[in-house]
């Protein structure tokens, strides 16, 4: 899983020499959903979504409530932006332990959780897929050197160069992961105790990096609290975050980076398979998981929920990008990298369910049943369901560097789904239109702001900024089901027309090409050259005439409940 892009922590390497730097110096802040304005009004390269409201939707009504499936950590369902917003299955009758509307899921009210167990216990952490990978076909190809891979089949190919990749990947990832390791370790281990300190200082459990500028230390102790902690918030760009999330944000950075270095030493647990036990190779095997889709993760799915459609005008909190919503979720992201076979079901599950946009923030380098991915996605293609889905945090140019899942049947340029956004990370001015950590290139469709996304978080009434192509995603998959929920009649291969048709164009400056210094267009680096803007968009859909048609029957599957259930 790609999650929010924590790597701005290592700025902070600078603590260790001079603390009092950060606590005196001020990080400009942009305004709290800078993501929803316009540049001609406001100053920022926003997606002129409250213009559309205000002008082109003042007098219209919308036409149908859109319900948008998010694949994501899991979401407070008990949110106060949230609760009016939340699909619920209108089959189930809540807990009364029986698959009322006999989709296979019992209890599914508010999505499904394919990362718990039939017991209730759940899936957390988990691994990467690369040491997946690695361990698995270790044994059977270590010794490739002496292979003759002459006499290798298809599918033995297959794995070899899979082994080889993830052998690569593991080794210098490890390396990377030790220098951050290495820096990091005195920070986290001072993070506990700063934090207890400014509590008791404050009076309170919990404050933000604006209340912790204001407040004056009365001794030594506090002031050195006050430093390490003051250097976080500004330099990970979080002054409106509270403590908690801060330290839970750095701390899962600290600790995913010592799992890259145990993934070279050991082979990793299986965590998913001792709490799920399902029949993994069995991918008619679906029927597993349970209705958990809180969990104890929820962190990364109600930010992206609340982007797309936390409730409009309530003077609460935030407003999302579409009004006349509903959230579906679907948890099948874990702390770690996700699963094909969970993806693959996820996917069915929002398209069966009657999901017309499917948000996909998460991803990841490998994909040894991407067929599975790629037989889903055809299903939900041939449902004319729109799939969005974030480029990742890598700073590398996807054209070239794997991300998965991805549009590409089979890995082939000529075999694309049409039904597919990939979607970069923007920024809020022209200095930094492009996230520094956003993957580019010519499979990125279009680039959506993803940088300091004020949004929900869980804790009923919690808020705070977080920033990824994992925001710029859910951006784009809301202006896709405000424009599906005035204009129902348009297709999911209309609707990716519409965004990407009607993006802002960049072409009067340069940009910088993420994870360098070098000053490109736009244009070289994505396939539109632009950010979306939701006003173009209301405004072209409403020239065109729609395509969307009851979608053709396919066989369904010949799924089959197992033993499992």
């Amino acid at each position: 899983m790609k999650k929010i892009n924590f790597l701005s922590i290592l700025l902070t390497l600078g603590l260790f020499f001079s603390d009092s730097v950060f606590a005196q110096t001020a990080v400009k802040e942009t305004p709290k959903g800078w993501h929803l304005l316009e540049y001609q009004k406001d100053g920022f390269y926003g997606i002129g979504v409250e213009k559309a409201y205000q002008s082109l939707l003042k007098d219209k009504k919308a036409r149908q409530t859109v319900v948008v499936a998010v694949i994501d950590s899991g979401i407070d369902t008990t949110h106060e932006d949230l609760k009016p917003v939340l699909w619920k299955n209108p089959g189930e009758i809540p807990g009364n332990g029986i698959d009322d509307d006999k989709n296979g899921y019992t209890d599914d009210i508010y999505g499904w959780n394919f990362l718990g167990g039939k017991d209730g216990k759940n899936v957390t952490k988990d691994s990467y897929e690369a040491a997946r990978v690695y361990y698995k076909f270790k044994k059977k190809y270590s010794d490739s050197a002496a292979l003759d891979e002459s006499k290798l089949s298809a599918s033995q190919m297959f794995e070899l160069t899979n082994y080889r990749k993830a052998k690569d990947q593991i080794e210098s990832q490890a390396k990377e992961a030790s220098m951050y390791v290495l820096f990091l370790r005195n920070i986290v281990d001072k993070l506990p105790s700063a934090d207890s300190v400014l509590k008791k200082a404050l009076g309170q459990e919990t404050y933000t990096g604006d209340d912790l500028m204001k407040f004056k230390p009365t001794n030594s102790e506090e002031s050195k609290a006050k430093n390490t902690l003051m250097g976080l918030f500004q330099q990970t760009q979080q002054m409106d975050n509270s403590n908690k999330v801060l330290i839970e944000g750095i701390t899962d950075f600290y600790n995913g980076e010592k799992s890259k270095i145990e993934a070279a030493e050991k082979e990793p647990e299986n965590y998913r398979g001792s709490i799920v036990k399902d029949n993994y190779d069995d991918v008619n095997d679906r029927f597993y998981g349970n209705n958990d889709v809180m969990a104890t993760t929820a962190m990364h799915g109600t930010h992206v929920a609340g982007i797309i459609g936390a409730v409009r005008g309530n003077n609460i909190g935030v407003n999302g990008v579409a009004d006349n919503v509903r959230i579906m979720m679907i948890r099948a992201v874990p702390d770690g990298d996700e699963h094909d076979k969970d993806i693959a079901n996820a996917i069915r599950y929002a398209v069966d369910n009657g999901a017309l946009v499917v948000n996909m923030s998460f991803g990841k380098s490998f994909s040894p049943e991407k067929k599975w991915v790629d037989d889903a996605v055809k299903y939900a293609e041939s449902k004319g369901v729109l799939l969005v889905h974030a480029a990742g945090n890598d700073g590398k140019n996807i054209d070239e560097a794997d991300n998965f899942p991805t549009a590409r049947y089979d890995n082939n340029p000529a075999t694309k789904a049409t039904n597919w956004i990939t979607v970069g990370a923007s920024g809020p001015t022209s200095k930094d239109l492009t996230a520094s950590f956003s993957n580019y290139g010519k499979d990125v469709d279009v680039f959506s702001p993803g940088v300091e996304i004020y949004s929900t978080l869980p804790g009923g009434n919690e808020y705070g900024n977080q920033q990824g192509t994992s925001m710029a995603s859910p951006v784009t998959a809301g202006i896709a089901a405000l424009i599906l929920s005035y204009y129902p009649e348009l297709s999911a291969k209309q609707v990716k027309y519409v965004i990407e048709k009607s993006v802002s164009p960049v072409t009067t400056f340069k940009v910088t090409k993420p994870g360098s210094e070098e000053e490109v267009y736009l244009s070289d680096i994505s396939k539109t050259g632009g950010v979306v803007n939701a006003y173009e968009a209301i405004k072209l859909a409403g020239t065109l005439k729609g395509e969307r048609t009851a979608p053709k029957a396919l066989p369904k599957p010949s799924l089959k409940k197992t033993s499992k259930g």
